[in-house]
């Protein structure tokens, strides 16, 4: 029988005790996530054996093996964040690095990639909302949670995304009330007389009707 390349599997018996054959066992080489790993099949038959190994082969050769290994999603999440570090604004990377640190990182950081499923996320996301988090925040981590899990099923460790086609919580409409022209006069005259280092802001403000963000970004 020719011997089998590096990697390319093999079958050999199972004996007990008493020295008989109680079944077959294979063996062969996936590359993981941490590097070269031995994989094994059984079976009472050679012939279950040998249709299993070409099966497992051949999906390896397709491309279908997907092995995250012992890695957890803290871990993969710190890799992917080093990554793609210069791929997006510095405001965006260090956003996306304060959501994983502060929220998904302690809440789903133990759990090994591989295990992560649509139901962790989806519990993750009731607890945020249960303990006072916006749901626009919620929608937030939600983005970065699907893009790194995005790219992990891109890498070919894991076979999809689980925090793919989840429900999310509605954002109801903020309500606006606006200042009448009293009120902003009043408002003016404070920060004028009390020398508010903000007064600029505050003008700026009533005179176009930005947003917060936009305000501050200026």
């Amino acid at each position: 029988m020719a011997k089998r390349g590096n990697g390319e599997g093999s079958i050999y018996p199972v004996r007990g005790k008493d020295g008989k054959v109680k079944g077959y066992r294979a063996a062969y080489v996936v590359h993981t996530a941490d590097g070269p790993k031995r994989r094994y099949l059984s079976g009472k038959r050679r012939e279950d054996v040998r249709d299993k190994l070409a099966k497992a082969l051949s999906d390896r050769v397709d491309g279908l093996v997907f092995d995250a290994g012992a890695m957890t999603v803290g871990e993969y999440l710190d890799k992917w964040l080093k990554a793609a570090k210069d791929t997006v604004r510095q405001s965006t990377h260090e956003r996306h690095e304060e959501l994983v640190e502060i929220h998904i990182g302690p809440a789903l950081g133990r759990i090994r990639l591989k295990d992560l499923n649509p139901a962790h996320a989806r519990f993750f996301y009731r607890e945020r909302l249960d303990s006072g988090l916006a749901p626009a925040t919620v929608h937030k981590i939600h983005a970065v949670l699907h893009k790194a899990l995005k790219a992990a099923v891109a890498d070919g460790l894991i076979p999809r995304n689980a925090a793919a086609g989840l429900k999310l919580p509605r954002i109801a409409p903020e309500e606006i009330d606006p200042l009448v022209p009293e009120e902003a006069r009043r408002l003016l005259e404070t920060v004028r007389e009390t020398s508010d280092r903000l007064e600029a802001l505050y003008i700026l403000a009533l005179n176009t009707g930005m947003r917060q963000g936009e305000l501050l970004a200026l």
